[in-house]
């Protein structure tokens, strides 16, 4: 067993961007491997449903050649979580074309282990006249063979287990499909040996880059060390320090219990965990406990498409008009409505945000309104984008030149930032799966395809290993 790992983690996201002096900094501590996540659900199932990625190709592209780059060339292994934003067969191939285009260029040869985390509908299906998936919270609707139907690009998030085999078959670039955050980052520390609570507490604190540290931000730096009974973290640019709140706090972030985290087959537990200073910038956490649960379960992610969208921004200037903003809004509504007595009003709805007033809180909103001007976004989604045009063109024009109260002018009520106004958005997607499912185990589930020799065809070539 070695007595430290060294895990550099780039930035919270591939394509977010980092310091090429942090990321060379780190370079020199000699990692064992760079790890970064490139995925997430916080962007909403849009990105999954539609098969686009959450950053550019351009963003993704630069990132990509600054780790490939130096990686390769001093044979640390590089591991992509999540790729492409959802980690969908989609997104994988997306960034497979990348990473074969930064070889190429650059003349460098490499092995890719791709770890697919696709399901097709029968699967998941069978899993479910087998009583094995579970909705994933309160608020999620049980699953039917109809939702299924309609829902594209399901993915499972994968655990260490098809990451810790990719190691075992000496990748030098692993391309994961959707996966548990934490996990590629695990992965590394327990392919050495090292203990699994602290190898899963570590992934949990270096997915996100150097939001761990102060300042905190996600397009930075950050190193963690794994010991045999304790972790490192420290970042890699003076500008930021890492510190015990700053390290504790991030423990807790995006948690709905104080000190237990659920993952894929297990759980973490963080409740003696202590947070010590050895050195300045250099926080060391020790006691944290992996748990195996009974049974294995993972999250499943799928995306349907359910309606269209089309949106409108403006400003509004008039004191009187603000005042009266909601009740205006409601007559806005109101007109609307009654001026299609032939459209099924449950076919589209219409939405109103007052940015400035409480756009974000609402009716809870504890402040009140004292400003002189707001922004509007008002929408329109409806089962088609022919209808959510056309709706969103009328609230638009009868807001325009609504009539209220007071009202001194014939001008009209909205200042447009853009020509045209009305912002045809496209198709709207909801998590119509958002479910565990009950496995064996945590390598089983996932297909993992090795591609080898010199650069080109990666995406095309190499044999597909089913676990």
């Amino acid at each position: 067993m070695q007595k430290e790992i060294k895990i550099l983690s780039p930035c919270g996201m591939l394509g977010y961007g980092f310091p090429k002096e942090s990321f060379l900094k780190g370079i020199e501590e000699n990692p064992h491997a760079i790890v970064v996540d490139a995925g997430s659900t916080d962007a909403g199932p849009h990105k999954l449903g539609e098969g686009v990625a959450i950053v550019s190709r351009r963003a993704a592209k630069k990132d990509i050649e600054l780790l490939i780059g130096s990686a390769i060339n001093k044979s640390i292994p590089v591991i992509i979580g999540s790729a492409g934003g959802a980690g969908a067969k989609v997104h994988v191939e997306w960034t497979l074309e990348i990473i074969e285009e930064v070889l190429k260029e650059n003349g460098l040869d490499a092995k890719l282990g791709v770890i697919w985390a696709d399901f097709e509908q029968s699967e998941i299906l069978d899993a479910l006249e087998q009583n094995r998936i579970t909705p994933l919270g309160k608020n999620v609707k049980p699953l039917t063979r109809v939702i299924l139907e309609d829902t594209n690009n399901i993915v499972a998030q994968m655990g260490h287990e098809p990451i810790l085999e990719a190691l075992h078959n000496d990748c030098d670039i692993i391309v994961c499909g959707r996966a548990y955050d934490p996990s590629p980052f695990a992965a590394v520390g327990i392919y050495y040996g090292m203990d699994k609570g602290l190898s899963y507490h570590l992934g949990k604190i270096l997915e996100c880059g150097a939001l761990c540290a102060e300042p905190g931000t996600t397009k930075d730096c950050i190193l963690g060390t794994l010991t045999v009974d304790s972790l490192r973290v420290k970042s890699l640019n003076p500008a930021r320090v890492c510190s015990q709140t700053s390290v504790a706090a991030h423990t807790f972030y995006e948690k709905d219990h104080p000190f237990i985290l659920h993952g894929p087959g297990f759980v973490l537990d963080f409740e003696d965990c202590e947070f010590n200073t050895i050195e300045e910038g250099v926080i060391e956490v020790r006691n944290s406990k992996f748990l195996e649960a009974k049974d294995y379960y993972i999250k499943l992610e799928g995306a349907r498409k359910v309606a269209y969208r089309t949106f409108v921004i403006a400003g509004i200037r008039d004191p009187l008009l603000i005042q009266s903003i909601e009740d205006i809004e409601a007559n806005i509504k109101r007109q609307t409505t009654e001026y299609y007595p032939e459209i099924n009003p449950d076919s589209y709805s219409i939405n109103f945000y007052n940015y400035g007033k409480d756009a974000v809180m609402g009716s809870t909103e504890p402040v009140p309104f004292n400003g002189h001007e707001i922004g509007v976004l008002f929408e329109v989604i409806a089962d088609t984008q022919e209808l959510a045009n056309s709706i969103c063109a009328t609230v638009r024009s009868t807001f325009l030149h609504y009539g209220y109260e007071g009202r001194k002018s014939t001008a009209g009520n909205l200042a447009f930032p853009f020509a045209p106004s009305d912002i045809e958005f496209g198709p709207v997607y909801e998590f119509s799966v958002y479910h565990l499912m009950k496995v064996e185990d945590g390598l089983s589930p996932f297909k993992i395809q090795y591609f080898g020799g010199k650069y080109g065809n990666l995406v095309r070539s190499g044999q597909s290993v089913a676990k």
